[in-house]
C-alpha cells in the first residue's frame, strides 16, 4: 500500500483516528530528554505521512524526516511546510548532519527483511546522533508477543468517505503475515475494495540487542504494559 496519493491520504484517514500520534510523540520526548535534557533536534526515520514528525515539531527547535515511500513523503511534505524531508532507505542513507535524537515510529522497523538489514537500518541511525544522542526505536513484536491469528478492525467515516480495515495476522516462519482488507465508500464514486498482505519480521529481543551492540550501542527496552510493543532506547557515547 502507501503507493499512490490516495493510498496515503486512506493511511492518514484511518491512523489518525485510531492512534494519539502527538501524545505518542510527547512520550518519545520524555524519553529522550530523560537521556539528553537540553535535545534540540530530532530525526524521524520512516516518517510516514508526517503524523508523529508534526507531534516533534511542536517540541523540538529543528526536526527533519525520512522517508522511502514517495506518496507519504509528499503527504508530509503538504503536512510540514519548511521542514526537511529526505527519500530514502532507512537502511543506506546518509544525510551528512546529526541530531540530538533519531527516531523510528510505528514498528516501521519490522518491515526489514532479516538480521542482515536490520543491523544497517540501526548502524545507519547510530552514525546521525550527535555525541550523547538518543536513539529510540519502536519494534514490531517478538516471537514469544506476537498472537498468532491475530484479528484486528476498524472503521472511520468523514462527510465524504468511509473506510473499513480488517486484518489477520498469522505467523509465517520468522514473520508475521497480515493480511488487509479495506472496503472504501465515497459519495463520489461509490464502493471499493482493495487488499494487500504485508509481511512483518518478527525479529527477537536479542536480534535487537545485537544489532545495537554491533553499532557501539547499548539498548534498554522499555515495555508500557498496554499491549504495545514498547521501545528500544539507547545513547550514543562520545566518540
Amino acid at each position: 500500500m502507501y503507493e499512490n496519493a490516495g493510498e496515503a491520504e486512506i493511511y492518514d484517514l484511518l491512523y489518525q483516528d485510531r492512534k494519539d500520534y502527538d501524545a505518542e510523540a510527547a512520550r518519545v520526548t520524555g524519553l529522550v530528554r530523560e537521556r539528553k535534557p537540553d535535545a534540540a533536534t530530532l530525526l524521524d526515520v520512516a516518517c510516514g505521512t508526517g503524523i508523529h514528525l508534526a507531534g516533534f515539531a511542536k517540541r523540538f527547535a529543528r526536526v527533519a524526516g525520512l522517508e522511502v515511500s514517495e506518496p507519504m513523503l509528499a503527504r508530509a511534505g503538504e503536512r510540514l511546510s519548511g521542514v526537511p524531508l529526505h527519500h530514502g532507505d532507512m537502511r543506506t542513507f546518509v544525510l551528512g548532519e546529526t541530531f540530538d535524537a533519531v527516531v523510528c515510529m510505528f514498528s516501521s522497523i519490522g518491515y526489514l527483511r532479516g538480521t542482515t538489514d536490520l543491523d544497517s537500518a540501526v548502524l545507519a541511525m547510530a552514525r546521525h546522533l550527535a555525541e550523547g544522542g538518543v536513539l529510540v526505536i519502536e519494534p514490531w513484536y517478538f516471537p514469544d508477543t506476537f498472537i498468532d491469528g491475530y484479528v484486528s478492525a476498524h472503521a472511520v467515516r468523514n462527510s465524504a468517505q468511509g473506510i473499513a480495515r480488517v486484518a489477520h495476522s498469522t505467523r509465517q516462519g520468522d514473520a508475521t503475515r497480515m493480511e488487509i482488507h479495506y472496503l472504501l465508500g465515497d459519495a463520489a464514486t461509490g464502493v471499493r475494495h482493495r487488499s494487500e498482505v504485508d509481511y512483518l519480521t518478527l525479529f527477537s529481543r536479542a536480534d535487537y540487542e545485537d544489532a545495537f551492540a554491533r553499532a557501539g550501542l547499548s539498548a534498554e527496552y522499555l515495555t508500557l504494559g498496554d499491549g504495545t510493543p514498547g521501545f528500544f532506547v539507547a545513547v550514543a557515547t562520545p566518540r
